[in-house]
């Protein structure tokens, strides 16, 4: 009786089918208690928008704490600082009185005082009406379809099921980039959340200091990122929402992305809110971009100059390498590597030359031109 034999590609791809199938059941498995049990609470509006005044502000909120930790710097830090503030006013009108090129500034540093002064003190009635439309938008946005987009299922749907089933080691890896990417919106919204508090304690010491012009972009932008926070979860559910059913988990992958750009969409928009209270690249690129474009013309004549002089002068490899480390510390980064080459092509050219013109079996630069001998050839 013969054994039949067994084909060993086959097996493989057996127990690699299994394998990749049993590591995607067991990432599917996390994502969906992780996606409703820790980002849709998450989400609902009584947590992502508590009051901040009002009845129910006694609760326990993420910006309960907050709100009494910034009662406690006002008391302590702002107020005091403001019997300063008017010493410091006194003191200007006093130094107008005899420095008259200098009234125009003082005359209009007095309202803005004045501005800070009252912002700073109502500085929490200000963020709670922030607060209060952001949190009167979202859910308006949120209850769309009827709010599908707060269960996993209605996300991924059975096309995610069917795909699995029918790929093996791709399913394992859109699965894992889902689990990713969902629990990355988790830390996400727990960022957004912490530095809203950390803003509201902050706001009124920056409120304070926007008279100082030097100082101003400080409250400028703290109040403009906490505006921005606010209203942070309105973008945030519009790519959830346009997930539910998705045909294939590549889309699904898709709208999570997005989900998780919202903060990079709102700061290509001109906002403050890039990587969460960061400035943008895009600012950094251009400026970049723009001073080594300024760069790039004196850094090419600064390269070519030195040329006509090296055929005189030291070693070519040395002043080569001279030349090329100065464009290099003093060119902007799109321009450094072709004119580094091209100050080192400039000086290995010039040294080229120097030693065409120089005689046969002599050392060094030659002192005149070729002598020619006067007598019969």
């Amino acid at each position: 009786m013969s054994i039949p034999a067994v084909d060993l590609g086959n097996l493989v791809r057996t127990v690699l089918f299994l394998l990749f199938a049993d590591l995607t059941a067991l990432i599917s498995a996390v994502i969906g208690p992780t996606y409703d049990n820790l980002l849709v609470p998450e989400l609902q509006p009584s947590s992502l928008y508590p009051p901040l005044l009002g009845p129910g502000a006694g609760g326990s909120s993420y910006l309960t704490t907050a709100s009494h930790f910034s009662g406690y710097v006002l008391a302590n830090v702002v107020d005091p600082a403001v019997a300063l503030v008017a010493l410091g006013v006194a003191l200007l009108y006093l130094f107008r009185s005899f420095a008259s090129r200098w009234s125009d500034s003082v005359d209009s540093l007095l309202p803005r005082l004045i501005v800070g002064v009252v912002g700073a003190n109502f500085t929490v009635p200000i963020a709670g009406a922030i607060l209060g439309v952001a949190g009167s938008l979202y859910p308006v946005l949120s209850g769309w379809d009827g709010g599908a987009w707060q269960h996993w299922v209605n996300l991924a749907g059975w096309g995610q099921v069917s795909f699995s089933w029918d790929n093996g080691a791709l399913a394992f890896v859109l699965s894992l980039v889902e689990f990713a990417i969902v629990f990355a919106l988790v830390i996400a919204i727990g960022i957004r959340n912490a530095l809203l508090a950390v803003l509201i304690v902050l706001l009124p010491i920056f409120t304070l200091l926007w008279p100082l012009r030097p100082l101003s972009p400080l409250a400028r932008r703290g109040w403009f990122l906490f505006a921005e926070l606010a209203f942070l979860p309105c973008v945030l559910v519009i790519p959830l929402e346009l997930a539910v059913g998705s045909p294939d988990p590549v889309t699904l992958v898709s709208y999570l992305a997005v989900a998780a750009a919202s903060p990079f969409l709102l700061s290509l928009a001109g906002t403050h809110l890039a990587s969460f209270g960061f400035a943008g690249a895009s600012g950094l690129v251009h400026s970049n971009a723009q001073r080594g474009l300024q760069l790039a013309p004196s850094a090419a004549t600064s390269s070519i100059t030195p040329v006509p002089g090296a055929v005189q002068s030291s070693h070519p490899a040395r002043t080569g390498f001279v030349g090329m480390t100065r464009v290099a510390s003093s060119t902007g980064v799109p321009a450094v590597a072709p004119l580094a080459f091209g100050e080192l092509l400039g000086h290995g050219a010039a040294g080229l030359l120097r030693h065409i013109s120089r005689p046969a079996g002599t050392r060094g630069p030659p002192s005149g031109p070729p002598l020619h001998d006067g007598g019969p050839r």
